[in-house]
């Protein structure tokens, strides 16, 4: 699984989650207590910041062609990345969107990445 986001423990459990100041709005894909629907597949419930357990963001990162990247997508096979090597030469030369200033990213096949890993941060 690819991750990107923030993820907070809550009664043991871990969910997706959207900080806002002295709340937090967890994420699940099925119905439960105290969950109301926002969409298709989509549960919300909000819960105050001291109840948490845990608030952290996580992120995918690989290595592509050598080079550092966080994985922002997954899509039929391939990966949006965005490159962290800080080098605009070096994502000319891979040949990366200018997504916006010193921020390059494009799409890859899965299997040509390697070193997938999640960071907490």
């Amino acid at each position: 699984m690819m991750r990107d986001g923030y993820v907070a423990r809550w009664r043991g459990r871990e969910y997706q989650a959207s900080p806002d100041g002295g709340e937090i709005r967890l994420y699940r894909p099925e119905a439960a207590d105290g969950f109301e629907e926002v969409r298709s597949g989509r549960y919300v419930r909000v819960v105050p910041a001291a109840e948490v357990e845990e608030l952290a963001y996580v992120r995918t990162t690989c290595t592509w062609q050598g080079q550092p990247f966080i994985v922002l997508a997954v899509h039929d096979g391939w990966l949006r990345v965005e490159y962290t090597g800080g080098r605009w030469p070096v994502a000319q030369a891979m040949r990366l969107e200018t997504f916006d200033f010193g921020v390059y990213q494009g799409w890859v096949p899965v299997g040509e990445v390697t070193d997938v890993r999640e960071q907490r941060i």
